[in-house]
């Protein structure tokens, strides 16, 4: 049998009937769309991200782009980001009118590089034809980036600083979650995802009540919230109310409901994950360029990433031996057509341009059995001593 690359059906036969059962209870309810389970599960994440606000949204493209929108950045704004990242990182800045600045990498953690934003904040001030607004770092495959380095460049010159915890949800530096450095945390809750749902789904973290009644009222067309009401008289639903441009970015109950489930055993999950990680380290670090964890950091590994210079012919031995990898990501975002018109850093990508020719993820889970895991660096082992 094929080894998968993600295992959800072990997780979801680990989860058994209360799973099933919470489901059931939300199509019994009728509550599909804001249920109870939404304000239930914001206050789980708040409590587990150490933040004090927790909302739930619908993706996590809309966690991105809804601080943006109560920030006010649109155009003429330019908001720094990484190039090697999924593309929603970068797709949420156009769409509020503002310009995505590409930034490099650091090579062991493949995380956003704080001289390289440096650089590139200097260089579009030199420039001064857009306004430096913000920072999206990314948790990139599951491990924080160097949020005490980013938010000090970010604080200097006055950068909201988002953390992209995509990937990355659950992560921590030093014993804190992003949202210790950050203004606002993200992530998603696709499938695949370390912490994931049974659809789409997203959330933003953050410690400004205010920040969080904006984010509130932009998730719901811009409805009336709490304090837009004091001193005033509306005797209808607020949510006929509209005060503001916004989104519907609501996430259905369904998958609040889903994610109740595994936000009780993702520690546990974590914690397996990190012994994946430890035994691949263990099994390939003498043969092939292996994952660095930043210092003091804990990863949630969202994949497992070597580098290789024969990558596709390596992809295609263990594609024959029926293991499953994926590269994470063959066109850096600034090579795309698209977003080629976007600035990058003064001195450029060269970082991010080499990594993404030598990067390649091995199956990554917190189900993946020794045995199944052995199969794999036996492998990977038997190709790269062949062709080296």
């Amino acid at each position: 049998m094929p080894i998968p690359f993600i295992d959800l059906q072990a997780q979801r036969r680990r989860l058994g009937q209360p799973l099933e059962d919470a489901i059931l209870k939300v199509v019994r309810s009728g509550a599909y769309v804001m249920g109870p389970e939404i304000a239930e599960l914001e206050t789980a994440l708040a409590a587990f991200g150490q933040a004090e606000h927790a909302l739930a949204c619908g993706s996590g493209t809309e966690a991105l782009i809804l601080p943006l929108m109560a920030w006010g950045i649109g155009p003429g704004d330019a908001v720094f980001c990484p190039s090697f990242t999924f593309a929603a990182t970068a797709e949420v800045m156009p769409l509020v009118g503002a310009s995505p600045v590409f930034v490099d990498i650091d090579p062991e953690t493949y995380n956003l590089d704080p001289e390289s934003l440096q650089f590139a904040i200097e260089g579009v001030k030199r420039e001064g034809k857009l306004r430096p607004r913000a920072v999206i770092a990314v948790d990139l495959f599951g491990q924080p980036a160097d949020y005490p380095a980013i938010a000090r460049v970010a604080q200097k010159h006055g950068l909201k600083l988002i953390a992209d915890s995509a990937q990355g949800f659950g992560c921590t530096l030093a014993g804190q979650h992003p949202i210790r450095w950050a203004d606002v945390a993200t992530t998603s809750f696709f499938p695949a995802k370390p912490l994931g749902c049974y659809g789409d789904g997203g959330a933003v973290l953050c410690n400004d009540a205010r920040l969080h009644d904006l984010l509130v009222s932009l998730r719901v067309h811009g409805q009336a919230v709490k304090s837009d009401l004091e001193g005033r008289t509306f005797e209808h639903d607020p949510k006929y109310l509209n005060l503001r441009i916004g989104l519907n970015a609501r996430m259905d109950t369904l998958q609040a409901a889903v994610l109740l489930q595994k936000l009780g055993i993702f520690a546990d999950e974590i914690a397996a994950r990190n012994r994946v990680a430890e035994r691949y380290a263990a099994g390939l670090g003498d043969l092939v360029t292996t994952p660095k964890v930043i210092e003091g950091g804990v990863s949630v590994w969202a994949q497992y990433t070597i580098e290789l210079g024969a990558r596709d012919g390596l992809a295609a031995s263990l594609r024959e031996q029926g293991v499953p990898t994926a590269v994470y990501y063959p066109i850096p975002i600034h090579m795309q057509g698209v977003y080629s018109g976007y600035p990058t850093a003064p001195h450029g990508l060269p970082v991010t341009e080499a990594k993404a020719g030598r990067v390649i993820s091995l199956p990554m889970h917190a189900y993946l059995e020794p045995h199944d895991q052995d199969q794999i660096i036996a492998a990977v082992r038997a190709y790269v001593k062949k062709n080296r």
